[in-house]
Order: C-alpha cells, then structure tokens, then sequence
C-alpha cells in the first residue's frame, strides 16, 4: 500500500511540474494578436486551464502525502 501510495504522489507531482512548465511555455508565447473569438488571446485561455490544472494536481498531491503519512505512521 505504501509503495502504491508512493507512486501515486510521484505521477501527481509530475503532473504538476507538466502543468507548470505548460502554463508558463503558454506565458512565455503570449501574443496579443492571436484571439479568439471573444477577443481574448488564446494563450491567456491556455494559461488559465493549465493554473487551474495545477492547482487541481497540488491538491491531490497534498491528499496522497497526508493519506502517505497516516498509512506510514500507522504501521
């Protein structure tokens, strides 16, 4: 269990670190020339999915450590 509970963090927190690099690949390539058609840079609409695909993936890596840790210090 613990070894699965490991391996799961690790997928988390690669999952964080590809939305990070993602979202600021997509900040660094901003060009306010390219909308959509709302009239907002599509990269800003890229930008903002990966921050909260971030976000999402820090919170599950946070549960995983917490769940890591109860299971560990229970044994």
């Amino acid at each position: 269990m613990t070894i699965l509970l490991v391996l799961l963090t690790i997928g988390a927190a690669g999952a964080v670190a590809f939305a990070l690099i993602r979202g600021l690949h997509a900040f660094a390539n901003l060009r306010p020339a390219d909308v959509d058609e709302a009239g907002l840079p599509k990269s800003l609409t890229v930008q903002n999915k990966m921050m909260f695909a971030r976000v999402k993936w820090q919170a599950i890596t946070i549960v995983l450590l917490a769940v890591l840790v109860l299971v560990a210090g229970s044994q």
